[in-house]
């Protein structure tokens, strides 16, 4: 039977909802106005005149984008970041964790191990030794700086850890019973059922992979090595107008290096928007079970 609500909680409800939509529109807002701007004419982008709507429609900094060669390179090195980054640093996480798991008896110097790593994740070696370190490896100018910089993030270590130690023990022990090793117990019974939280960590990994501009900033001493995030973060447009034609010089008109920029930028944040909405399902779950050991 249904019970009729006081108004002390509708008014909860009314307040809650307000809050949550207005908390929406501000991460709605910054996104909305920037492809605003990028579709606006510069005139009134320089005024200030745009606000909600595009003001002076155009096409112009988005023509300009498919012509130009260093966002393209720019955006396959951020691609192949983010793929062969997620991948090298998952195997890491997980290897790293499933170990960590087990209590002091399973895996002696566990504890001595696991402080290390935390004071490491707390208190790193400086900037300049990381560079000399990259540097003397071979890691600069090329993909495998950007992927191996930080492929062991010591927060997800402790997200996967924590849930591989709330899974249910008797499965490893059956497993044991029948005679499994180590590896199948890792790969064929506590990869498959941590689907939540490795997907939340797959979903922080490539964000961050992404998202991440110094490392390309000093790991790369050449235009054409920048990932995207480095490329948009120079915000250096270099336009030959001398090569250019009538109708070429026509559409530069109508565009600036704001608009441009904001252009840049809204095809930047695409992918990651378009890629939160399938691991939704497994964030709060994952990042609730992973963060607390019970």
């Amino acid at each position: 039977m249904l019970t009729e609500r006081s108004p002390g909680s509708r008014a909860f409800d009314a307040l809650n909802i307000a809050f949550l939509l207005l908390l929406t529109l501000t991460c709605v807002l910054p996104i909305w106005y920037t492809l605003c701007v990028s579709l606006s004419d510069k005139s009134a982008v320089a005024a200030g005149a745009v606000t909600l709507w595009p003001v002076g429609l155009t096409f112009a900094s988005y023509n300009q984008i498919v012509g130009d060669a260093h966002f393209y390179s720019a955006f396959l090195t951020s691609v192949k970041r983010v793929l062969l980054g997620t991948a090298v640093s998952m195997v890491c996480v997980t290897m790293c964790a499933y170990p960590l798991s087990k209590t002091n008896r399973e895996f002696p110097g566990r504890g001595a191990l696991m402080w290390t790593l935390l004071f490491c994740m707390l208190f790193s070696g400086g900037l300049v030794p990381w560079y000399t370190t990259m540097l003397k490896l071979g890691m600069r100018n090329n993909i495998w700086g950007l992927v191996l910089g930080n492929s062991l993030p010591m927060f997800n270590v402790v997200l996967v850890m924590n849930f591989f130690r709330n899974l249910p023990r008797e499965m490893e022990e059956a497993a044991v019973v029948d005679g499994a090793g180590a590896w199948y117990i890792f790969l064929r019974i506590c990869l498959p059922v941590s689907l939540p939280v490795l997907a939340t960590v797959t979903l922080f990994t490539a964000v961050y992979h992404w998202n991440e501009f110094f490392n390309g900033l000093v790991l790369t001493t050449k235009t054409q090595f920048y990932p995207l995030q480095t490329y948009i973060q120079q915000l250096v447009v270099q336009i030959d107008t001398t090569t250019m034609s009538e109708d070429q010089l026509k559409r530069l008109s109508l565009m600036s290096n704001q608009t441009l920029n904001a252009a840049k930028l809204f095809i930047a944040m695409v992918p990651v928007l378009l890629l939160y909405p399938f691991l939704q399902k497994y964030f709060i779950h994952g990042i609730t079970i992973g963060s607390v050991k019970e």
